[in-house]
């Protein structure tokens, strides 16, 4: 099993790489070379601690000269693990988990690491398959999205060793990477009301096992009701997580007796089908309807108008995950829960209240 020094020791092997040869240097090449055996090449490389300096020294020279590079399945024989990370994502339709997973492969191939990536379509049984597969297939270590879990899920991640870090929402006792989704809901209705709007529609994704937009409305609704405007339930609704989800939430919004004057997507996707909703209805935005997002998508900023919207930062997600997963899988120490802050972006998709 390696040690934390040992990774610094490997890198030794992959220097000197421009020998010329017309065949790739072998462990029992280095042993010859150095006058030792194949099982104390291997040590070297996977426990230097075991090994007297001038032995390590005598293979690490070897090493060098004959351009002797370990595979990854040396590397993974000789530490005990497979080099794969799993990540358990609710879709790979939505950019904010792919911008987080091309984070975390940058990361991660930085350290050494390759990821192994699955979905479940916000279905809790496809979870616990998808966790199940990836720990049968011997990852080192889980990424997961939410703090929600399947009783059977949980079981398994309780009987395993591998080190599982949690990102947008988490639970105390486990590595996390969170955002205060709470917070992003507030201050896209704070922007809002200091807008003058008193009516407010909330268009979030379903609540069911999706613990991140629950509370983005809960924060949002939160906010309002200390203002001293109580979001009744007809205006506060749950639709796929997609742009027709948006435009139906729309619809069913204006279609009101009292219609709301501004809406609150729980993502940017939601928001962006209200926007093509209500121009679509012959609606200006923002004069007829403000409209709020919450995530930031790169598109966000090109609409037209521009969405006003609170970023999360999904690439840092992803990125600060990855190291996290790498620090406990060498066994160093980290902080329990990383958060990530969001700040509302204001753009032209939301204006005064217009007086009528």
């Amino acid at each position: 099993m390696f040690v934390r020094g040992a990774i610094a020791d490997e890198k030794v092997f992959s220097h000197g790489w421009g020998m010329k040869s017309t065949r790739k240097a072998r462990i029992i090449d280095v042993a010859r070379d150095a006058g030792v055996s194949a099982a104390t090449v291997s040590r070297a490389l996977s426990q230097p601690q075991l090994l007297n300096a001038e032995t390590l020294a005598r293979v690490r020279q070897s090493a060098l000269r004959l351009g002797y590079r370990p595979d990854a399945a040396a590397r993974a024989l000789a530490s005990g693990r497979s080099m794969t990370i799993g990540a358990v994502v609710p879709t790979l339709d939505n950019a904010i988990f792919s911008r987080a997973l091309q984070s975390m492969q940058a990361v991660l191939a930085g350290r050494g690491y390759q990821l192994l990536v699955a979905s479940h379509d916000y279905n809790a049984a496809a979870e616990a398959e998808a966790v199940k597969m990836l720990v049968g297939r011997g990852v080192d270590g889980l990424m997961l999205v939410g703090a929600e879990r399947a009783p059977e899920t949980e079981a398994l991640l309780a009987d395993t060793e591998v080190p599982v870090v949690l990102t947008w929402r988490g639970i105390p006792g486990h590595a996390a990477v969170v955002v205060d989704n709470e917070r992003a809901g507030e201050l896209a209705a704070k922007h809002l009301v200091e807008l003058g709007h008193r009516r407010i529609g909330i268009i979030t994704g379903s609540h069911a096992f999706n613990d991140r937009q629950r509370a983005r409305q809960d924060g949002a609704r939160a906010f309002l009701a200390a203002e001293g405007l109580a979001v009744p339930d007809w205006l506060a609704i749950q639709v796929p997580t997609t742009l027709a989800g948006g435009r139906s939430g729309c619809a069913s919004l204006l279609g009101l007796g009292e219609p709301p004057t501004a809406i609150i997507g729980g993502i940017d996707l939601i928001a962006i089908g209200c926007m093509i909703e209500a121009q679509a209805r012959g609606l200006t935005v923002p004069d007829d309807l403000s409209v709020v997002g919450i995530d930031d998508l790169d598109m966000s900023a090109h609409l037209s108008p521009p969405l006003t919207t609170v970023h999360v930062p999904t690439a840092r997600i992803g990125a600060t995950c990855a190291a996290m997963l790498c620090d406990l899988i060498e066994e160093k120490d980290i902080d329990a829960e990383v958060q990530i802050p969001v700040d509302l972006v204001v753009r032209r998709s939301t204006g005064l209240r217009a007086v009528t």
